[in-house]
């Protein structure tokens, strides 16, 4: 049988070692990438929006417009900007629309 720690932990703390412990925050940016991007763009852009994909500090989107992906590429500075914010962290330093 295990022993257990005789210090008490907060919820948030045992979840962080857990992450940490099992290498398991890439796999979690990855999903928090997907939803920061819907709610920082909304649904107008979503509707277009056909698969996101975050390779180390890159960012892929897939978009089925070729106008809106022309119209984007004009503000990417500003969406990587809001994305991060969104994220809390410095997370994506590079938008590829395609």
């Amino acid at each position: 049988m295990a022993k257990r720690h005789q210090e008490h932990q907060s919820l948030e703390e045992v979840l962080k070692d857990f992450v940490t412990d099992n290498n398991l925050q890439k796999g979690l940016d990855k999903v928090a990438v997907k939803d920061v991007w819907q709610n920082v763009m909304g649904p107008a852009i979503t509707k277009y929006t056909q698969n996101i994909k975050l390779e180390r500090d890159t960012l892929f989107v897939q978009l089925t417009s070729s106008v809106l992906r022309e119209e984007l590429s004009y503000g990417k500075e500003k969406i990587l900007t809001n994305l991060n914010e969104e994220l809390g962290k410095e997370l994506i330093k590079k938008l590829i629309l395609r």
